[in-house]
């Protein structure tokens, strides 16, 4: 089974109605890609280093899914809504399917 990508997002934003913008336009690749939120803000503890106020995990079916979401026209024209309205860190990372404790 290979393993599945996921988006790490840590958001500040700076105008809530800037930002429904964009999540407005990336629903559209984020479905075509086959993303699944995880974790889509909620209530957090910050136990270590420093945080952002919104937190975001995102599930992709492949690591080359969530690279092309990301990369994609369609997501760009999203980004590009979030970018005036938020500073943030996203990064794209390949799950683990290896053993696990207890194994």
């Amino acid at each position: 089974m290979a393993a599945k990508g996921y988006w790490i997002g840590r958001v500040d934003v700076q105008d809530d109605a800037g930002y429904r913008a964009y999540i407005e336009a990336n629903a559209e690749p984020f479905a075509r890609f086959g993303a699944r939120f995880l974790i889509r803000g909620g209530a957090f503890e910050t136990v270590e280093g420093e945080a952002r106020s919104r937190n975001v995990v995102i599930e992709f079916p492949s690591i080359e899914a969530a690279r092309a979401c990301y990369h994609s026209p369609e997501y760009q024209a999203a980004k590009a809504l979030r970018e005036p309205v938020s500073v943030g860190d996203i990064i794209i990372i390949e799950g683990y399917e290896g053993p696990q404790p207890g194994d």
